[in-house]
């Protein structure tokens, strides 16, 4: 049991594990922010260009109410597809501003790893390498 505490708290430590809780709250918040979006932003200009016709309204009567009157007996059955459409969008309008991010990520990215190192600094010679170089230039002025 030791063993088993010891691999986990190992385990929830590590970088990614980190990195990936940070990045399902920061999603999270985003997925409010992109669904809001939608709501509010376009799907009223698309139900502008429908003619007012709200997506989240549509709807297919599989069967009628029963009515006795008055009262209704059995309610009726709808098919939700307007809700479902929403949905889609929602997903594409999600899906596309995450693939901008990450590109957009990626391009930076790229670009800090095509930063050329900074040349480092020519090592000084050993001191065979000094006295070779003495010997050498003594034996070039003898010729």
């Amino acid at each position: 049991m030791k063993n088993f505490i010891n691999e986990f708290k190992e385990f929830a430590v590590k970088g990614n594990v980190v990195d990936m809780a940070v990045g399902v709250i920061i999603g999270g918040a985003f997925g409010k922010i992109v669904t809001s979006l939608v709501n509010d932003v376009i799907m009223p200009l698309m139900g502008k260009m429908t003619g007012n016709v709200s997506f989240a309204d549509l709807k297919y009567e599989l069967t009628a109410a029963v009515m006795d009157g008055e009262t209704v007996v059995t309610p009726a059955v709808y098919l939700n597809y307007g809700q479902f459409l929403q949905n889609i969008v929602d997903f594409i309008i999600v899906a596309f501003c995450i693939f901008c991010m990450v590109k957009a990520i990626m391009k930076l990215k790229k670009k800090k790893e095509e930063e050329p190192a900074p040349a480092p600094a020519p090592a000084e010679p050993s001191k065979e390498e000094v006295l070779l170089t003495e010997i050498r230039d003594l034996l070039k002025e003898k010729k």
